[in-house]
């Protein structure tokens, strides 16, 4: 009876090898046209947000959930939308986020985000259907690649993908100094905080 018992364990875990084997990952195309990249910074006196615009993208789904994925930012569409655009003070402050002080968007086009795993948290999203993961992932910025580490909520269903995230990086870490008093020690007033957040809305689609 044990013997017997015994085999029916192995062939239970062959069986659910075999079935996991089989679970297929697949690429979907992220729609560049349907999803919003939000930036938030913030300094001693006040704070600034923006938008910046993905060139590319993909998110990976195996069994009705997310698995990995990546994206490219367009560092040269960063855009300041809390200060009247066209003014000088928008022109001002974009021209200096593009500058060598900021992200150097002149060498350093492009920025991205991979995912390295994902991990179901077993809970869903308060406000509709979607379930929340854990994301674990590489985000480079002027070249520099730093692990990085989310909560993502994701809705997948009928071949398309509604994904979201809020992403916080320290800004110091990818050698964007100005203003930053982990380079420059006390600057009072004028110091900016290191913590940038990007607030991501992907939509993908088989």
């Amino acid at each position: 009876m044990r013997k017997l018992n015994v085999l029916f364990f192995v062939g239970i875990l062959a069986v659910a090898s075999a079935f996991t084997m089989f679970v297929v990952k697949e690429s979907w195309k992220v729609s560049v046209a349907d999803s919003q990249v939000e930036w938030y910074a913030k300094k001693v006196t006040g704070a600034h947000n923006g938008t910046v615009t993905l060139k590319s993208g993909s998110l990976e789904v195996a069994g009705g959930k997310l698995s990995g994925g990546q994206f490219v930012i367009d560092m040269t569409t960063i855009k300041v939308t809390d200060i009247e655009e066209g003014s000088k003070s928008n022109k001002s402050l974009l021209g200096h986020l593009k500058s060598a002080d900021f992200f150097d968007v002149e060498k350093h086009t492009t920025a991205e985000l991979k995912i390295k795993s994902v991990a179901k948290t077993g809970k869903q999203a308060t406000s509709d259907a979607a379930k929340e993961y854990t994301v674990k992932a590489d985000l480079t910025i002027k070249g520099i690649t730093n692990p990085i580490e989310f909560t993502a909520y994701a809705n997948i269903k009928d071949g398309k993908a509604d994904a979201r995230a809020t992403i916080i990086f320290d800004r110091s870490k990818y050698d964007v100094r100005y203003g930053s008093e982990t380079f420059f020690g006390s600057l009072g007033d004028k110091a900016i905080y290191n913590d940038v957040e990007m607030k991501i809305k992907l939509k993908a689609g088989k």
